[in-house]
């Protein structure tokens, strides 16, 4: 494994007590945050494994909503995030599960503002590195580390053409690109992580192509 500095193997600047399950915690709900665009109105909080047994003493339930709030793991408010959502007029719901996933560090946030909805699942990986796997049903392998682009197209010919080429004409690179769908021809999501952030003008451009349903963005932690 590479290290690109010396924090990936100590640790981010946080707020303690865990890397894992307070640092990682935050990032998952900031990346949420991240995607979701704005403040949401409800949040539902579904822990599972570790993070079920012992989000309590690791403030694993504090982090994610610091995070829902866009607050860094070094932030000083968080340990007193839940206090922050109540004043921004949030709902936040937390849920221990019983289910055994793969990952012991696992937690299930849906974020909802109006009509608009999401659901992200993400663990955390060690040393306050996360991933994010799923992605409104979708899975998929986000880190974070870069920006990108998801965008929510209908699984048909010239979709996946029409974004790169976008791309291309704006001079962007992708660092890493994947495709997945739940069945042919109905739904499907590209995750396309870039060396630089897009531009919005490029966003809405992508957003007017034919065949594509949403496009959602995320900044690199």
């Amino acid at each position: 494994m590479k290290y690109r500095t010396v924090f990936d193997i100590i640790g981010p600047i946080m707020v303690g007590p865990s890397s894992s399950h307070t640092a990682g915690a935050a990032r998952i709900g900031r990346i949420a945050r991240s995607i979701f665009g704005k403040q949401p109105e409800w949040v539902e909080l579904s822990l599972y494994g570790s993070f079920a047994e012992t989000y309590k003493g690791h403030a694993t339930d504090v982090a994610l909503i610091a995070g829902v709030l866009d607050f860094d793991t070094n932030d000083p408010r968080l340990p007193e995030s839940p206090k922050y959502a109540k004043e921004a007029g949030i709902e936040v719901v937390i849920k221990t599960e019983g289910a055994v996933l793969e990952h012991p560090n696992t937690a299930k946030i849906r974020l909802q503002s109006g009509s608009e909805e999401l659901e992200v699942v993400g663990i955390s990986i060690g040393g306050g590195k996360v991933e994010i796997t799923e992605l409104n049903g979708f899975d998929l392998q986000l880190s974070g580390t870069s920006p990108a682009i998801l965008i929510v197209n209908h699984d048909r010919y010239g979709v996946v053409a029409g974004v790169t080429s976008l791309l291309n004409q704006e001079r962007v690179n992708i660092g890493n690109m994947k495709v997945s769908r739940k069945e042919k021809g109905k739904m499907a999501l590209m995750v396309i992580e870039t060396d630089e952030q897009i531009p919005m003008s490029l966003i809405k451009q992508i957003r007017g192509l034919e065949g594509v349903d949403q496009v959602l963005s995320m900044d690199d932690y």
